[in-house]
């Protein structure tokens, strides 16, 4: 068993450095820069979330839920085509599923 958590934490170990950032320059894909209109909607983005965040849901029927929440999911789909968002691989979330297995 000693074994096991040791080979465990090493191949963790060695997915986590390979995890990491190599610098700050451009990646593989070749990130682009956002346009001035992209930064605008972006910013228009965040500002509705957060205004959704301090509605009161309570005094609202059903269909007007539903409206804010197919909204949300229609902000986040564009969102993540404009920015850049943050990937799991395989790897990880095989790694994580032996880790929770393990563990229970």
């Amino acid at each position: 068993m000693k074994k096991l958590f040791a080979i465990l934490a090493l191949f963790i170990s060695t997915q986590m450095i390979m995890a990491a950032p190599a610098n700050e320059s451009k990646s593989k894909k070749g990130e682009t820069e956002l346009t001035e209109a992209q930064k605008e909607r972006l910013s228009e983005i965040e500002f509705r979330v957060e205004e959704i965040k301090s509605m009161d849901f309570g005094d609202m029927s059903k269909e007007e839920r539903k409206d804010v929440r197919m909204e949300l999911k229609e902000m986040k789909d564009e969102s993540r085509a404009l920015g850049n968002g943050v990937y799991i691989s395989v790897g990880a979330i095989i790694i994580i599923l032996l880790i929770l297995l393990l563990v229970s």
